[in-house]
């Protein structure tokens, strides 16, 4: 190769997008031919670290939303309990003032802190009379669900949890045989008031049962239609705060199905978990048991359903 021709290419390093050579292009003068060196730019594809910084935030935000979404609904759902039991004037009902507090810090739209009041009285956003629907299914483990709901429009809301079953391979079908429907009645605690000092004028008003929860309330069940009767007239008497009043779907103990395995209880988690999104839905009610799943997922189970 002629001395007149010489070619020098810089390294490249693992790290270098970019590559700068230096070359060598013929040059007619005068008398001759010569040589000048040039500067050449040339480009080579980047190292990606494979995946897409924007596809990671728009994830991110897409969890994060989610989240946000899913309490908000609970939020809402508070509201609407707080205003079904202790009316719907936040000036003459704390329970629902502290509930309402709790939603704005949260960023809950005033739109749907009103609308949620309104559901409590059984009413639409605009005021329009709510109709109950009731969708009963069975949904992998096997377990019996009903699903009770209050709405303005009875079509869309069907539409949209016979959609969320068949996404989670259960299907439509009628199982309320499985259940007992009874008035329940949860009672504040109260220094000094357990089941022992409510059960005989319990018993007197015609309760069928008096029990008290993990928190130490007192729980009572009635007939469905003394319900409401019964939780204000004891209320009164025992100088009690009503925290819910309400005819549940109580599973019968000889149906219940034993939840054992940890990935199907998650897959049920994330069934309950689309139920809190759909506005309307008023209460969650399963046939299902504690059996070899951890006590830290039975209890979110537990705390997304009704019963």
């Amino acid at each position: 190769m002629s001395s007149h021709f010489r070619r020098k290419i810089r390294p490249l390093h693992s790290f270098d997008s970019v590559i700068y050579s230096t070359c060598e292009r013929p040059v007619a003068p005068a008398r001759g031919l010569r040589w000048e060196q040039a500067r050449c730019l040339s480009a080579s594809a980047p190292w990606w670290s494979g995946h897409s910084k924007w596809a990671t935030i728009k994830h991110d935000k897409g969890k994060n939303d989610a989240a946000k979404s899913k309490q908000r609904a609970i939020l809402t759902q508070d509201i609407s309990r707080c205003a079904k039991y202790g009316g719907p004037d936040p000036n003459m009902n704390p329970r629902l003032a502290l509930a309402i507090a709790t939603a704005k810090k949260n960023a809950v739209p005033k739109a749907g802190i009103e609308a949620a009041i309104a559901r409590g009285q059984g009413l639409s956003a605009s005021g329009a009379a709510l109709e109950s629907v009731t969708l009963e299914a069975l949904i992998p483990p096997n377990v019996a669900t009903v699903i009770d709901c209050q709405t303005d429009n009875k079509l869309r809301i069907l539409a949209d949890l016979r959609l969320l079953v068949k996404e989670a391979g259960g299907s439509v079908s009628t199982i309320n045989f499985m259940f007992e429907k009874k008035g329940r009645i949860i009672f504040g605690k109260k220094e000094g008031v357990g089941a022992d000092e409510v059960l005989e004028p319990a018993l007197e008003a015609g309760v069928l049962d008096v029990i008290e929860d993990e928190q130490g309330r007192v729980v009572l069940f009635t007939e469905p239609a003394q319900t409401k009767t019964t939780a204000e007239t004891l209320a009164k008497a025992l100088e009690l705060e009503i925290e819910e009043s309400e005819v549940i779907w109580d599973p019968n103990e000889d149906t219940k199905v034993t939840l054992d395995e940890e990935e199907a209880a998650q897959h049920f988690n994330g069934f309950l978990d689309e139920l809190q999104e759909v506005q309307g839905v008023q209460g969650v009610y399963t046939n299902w048991s504690k059996g070899a799943i951890s006590d830290e997922i039975w209890a979110e189970l537990r705390s997304k359903v009704a019963v």
